[in-house]
């Protein structure tokens, strides 16, 4: 059996060794798989957790039904903490939810050994502009979630009716950390990191009319923002937007036990 990609297991192998439970050449046997796994069409990077604090998730587009499958195991057997598939297809998620015991679809996204709820002790606002920005929203909370990090949502709240946001100043002000999706001219963050003291991620959409060119218009107008210190991420990019909250406390390694 393999150490699991973490501190506390790692720093107990060498404990181990040191006492003899363990000989020097199995823990090397056993090391040898730490920075990656190679299975042929995919080297799975078990090292990342230590690295930066949180595991390897895996892409659904552009993958084979198949590799969705034998990635998730690796990831299942041989690592650490939450396993998640972001943008599964339909095929992906029925053959990797009855390949793996244990996994739930929320949305696109796939999760497996997801932190118990409310674990982490920072409150997280995750806000969708319109309706319509609700996919790459949902995607964001869903691996916040994952995480262990508990999210308030506010929805339908962008600036064609401003009151909407004004009646939920008590959250902004609470929060430790805001993620803003918003589409068409992209305006909420800078209206939100207004009101806020708390770091604002803003998660530009693909949501809009010609004009919008797919959010290439709400990704420049988020990074042209006036409200200063806004992060922005790439379009439609939920999934990075919560690694950067999760990067912000610290990743995984601030919540191990």
């Amino acid at each position: 059996m393999l150490p699991s990609m973490d501190p506390a297991s790692l720093g107990a192998l060498l404990d181990d060794v040191a006492a003899g439970r363990v000989a020097p050449a199995d823990a090397a046997t056993r090391l040898a798989r730490l920075p990656w796994a190679d299975l042929g069409h995919t080297r799975v990077d078990h090292h990342r957790a230590l690295r930066q604090g949180l595991p390897e998730a895996v892409y659904g587009p552009g993958k084979a039904v198949h590799q969705v499958v034998e990635i998730v195991g690796e990831l299942l057997e041989h690592g650490t903490g939450p396993v998640l598939v972001t943008r599964a297809s339909d095929a992906q998620a029925d053959a990797a939810l009855a390949a793996h015991a244990g996994g739930a679809r929320r949305g696109n996204v796939l999760v497996w050994r997801s932190q118990p709820a409310g674990r982490r002790p920072e409150r997280v606002v995750v806000a969708a502009a319109g309706t319509a920005d609700l996919p790459v929203a949902d995607e964001c909370a869903t691996v916040l979630a994952a995480y262990g990090f508990a999210t308030e949502r506010l929805t339908d709240v962008g600036v064609a009716g401003l009151h909407r946001l004004l009646a939920h100043l008590d959250a902004l002000a609470d929060a430790h950390a805001v993620v803003v999706v918003a589409g068409m001219e992209g305006a909420l963050p800078s209206v939100v990191a207004g009101l806020t003291a708390a770091p604002v991620i803003a998660v530009p959409t693909s949501v809009g009319y010609g004009a919008s060119f797919e959010g290439v218009t709400a990704l420049l107008a988020m990074l042209a923002a006036c409200a200063p210190g806004i992060a922005v991420v790439g379009i439609d990019n939920g999934y990075g937007a919560a690694c950067a909250v999760a990067r912000l406390f610290g990743g995984l390694r601030a919540d191990a036990t």
